[in-house]
Order: C-alpha cells, then structure tokens, then sequence
C-alpha cells in the first residue's frame, strides 16, 4: 500500500476510459488520483423529413465536438447528457459537465428543416468545444415517392459529407467524419440510404458517400464507426436506413487528447 501510494505520489496519473452510448442523462464520477479527462460528444442523427408527396428527405448528421485537459475533482460527479437519434430538438444533443445550453463541451444533433420546402434535415454544429458539424440531409421534390440521403456525422477535423438526391454519389467524409448518403431505385422502388456515422476512438479515416448503384446507398462511417453510429443522419427510406443515437466518450491519463493522441481504449 505505501509503495503504490509513493508511486502515486511521484507523479504516476491512473489511465482509463467510459463511454456513454444510450440516450438519456447519467452521473460520472471522477475516480481517485484523475484530476483531468478529455471528452468527446457526437450528437444524435437527424430523422428524415417527410414532405408527403414530394417524398422523404434524408435526416442532417450530428456535430462532434471534444474537449481536452477539462479539470475535474476526484469523488465528484459530472453531468453526461447523451443524444437522442430521429430527433428534431436539442434531445438529439449530447454534452459533459453541464446542461445544454452550458456545459463545456456540446454536440448538436442533427435536426429538421420545416421552415424550406422539400429540404433535407439540417446538420448539426458544434454548441461548445472543439469539433465539426454534421452533413446536411438532401432535398427531395418533382416525383412521386423520391427519397433522398441523410448527412454523415461531424469528423475530429472536419465536417460530415452531404446527402445527396438520385443520380449524384453522397459527399465523402473530411477529418475522419462520416460519408453522406444518397439514393438509387433497386427494383423500381425508391430508396435513401443513411449518412454515415463516427467512431468514439480519435481520428481515423473518412467515411466515403453512398452510391447511387448500390442497393444500400448508404454512406459509409468514419473514424472506425460501423454504419450510421454514432450521429449518422437517417436515409429518406420510411425507417429502413435509421439514424445513428448519441454518444459521450471520457478518458483520462497522461499524455492522451484528442483528436488522435493515445485516444484508443488502454
């Protein structure tokens, strides 16, 4: 015990990691000996637009947004606020250390967009912290049942790629963001495939745009992501290609920040 306390004492920092990745508002507590974390937020995918006739517009993808050297005290309890997915109000955020509106870092969900005719969801943007928007969801309009693609998530260092509408490839991912999704028409029907996610783990590579010749015109996910988690906008598809949830990811230890430095799971 003395040993392990001198070690403790001579400078030694304990490392680990927890992830938060259902919707909803939790209490972490910062273990003994950590008196700084680095956090990254992704919020919650958009949920398509229905514009009835027009057809269904693909949902706008979350912000990521992340904070490094965020002092804590050991013992005390920290506010987690998880996004929601398919959500068209600040539910879709996600944040740490506070309320929405307040806490030192917060990533906005995608949302939807009522007020333009036939437009995709909106991206979501970075409310606190260091990070990038979503990608925007695609319009729809001039045919009947026409769907189109959702945004792909905010990247480490770069924006989500774009939804597209039928004939044009969703937007590749920057920064390790997600890739926009876009439409095709398997078997005469319709269909818009979802943007792509983001990984909690740091920067990795960009997710790449959905083909319009692929059955699943989905984009692809970035950062080490797997389809639209975390923070892809949904496709225009009537729920076949969902929207990614929310997430917060915490780690502490010496020499580990985001967006790449020692961020994997130790």
């Amino acid at each position: 015990m003395l040993a392990a306390r001198n070690s403790f004492l001579a400078g030694s920092v304990p490392s680990g990691q927890q992830a938060f990745t259902t919707a909803g508002t939790y209490s972490w507590t910062a273990p003994f000996g950590v008196y700084s974390v680095s956090v990254v937020c992704v919020g919650g995918g958009g949920a398509a637009v229905n514009w009835s006739s027009e057809g269904i517009a693909g949902g706008g993808g979350g912000a990521l947004a992340y904070i490094n050297n965020y002092a804590v005290t050991p013992g005390s309890s920290y506010t987690v606020i998880v996004g929601a997915s398919n959500s068209s109000t600040t539910a879709g955020n996600s944040a740490f250390g506070g309320s929405l509106g307040s806490a030192p870092v917060e990533a906005a969900g995608g949302n939807q967009n009522s007020s333009s005719p036939y437009n995709g969801g909106i991206a979501g943007a970075v409310v606190a912290g260091t990070g990038y928007s979503g990608g925007n969801g695609a319009q729809v309009g001039g045919a009947e049942s026409v769907r189109s693609g959702g945004g792909g998530a905010g990247g480490y260092a770069g924006a989500g790629g774009n939804g597209r509408g039928l004939s044009t490839n969703g937007d590749n991912g920057t920064g390790g963001s997600g890739g926009g999704g876009t439409a095709s028409t398997p078997s005469a029907v319709y269909v818009g495939g979802s943007g792509g996610g983001v990984g909690l783990l740091g920067q990795g590579t960009s997710g790449t745009g959905g083909l319009t010749a692929n059955a699943n015109p989905s984009g692809t996910a970035g950062s080490g992501g797997s389809g639209s988690t975390y923070g892809g906008g949904a496709g225009g598809s009537s729920g076949s290609y969902p929207a990614g949830g929310g997430a917060v990811r915490i780690i502490w230890g010496a020499g580990r920040a985001f967006p790449s430095t020692n961020t994997g799971d130790l």
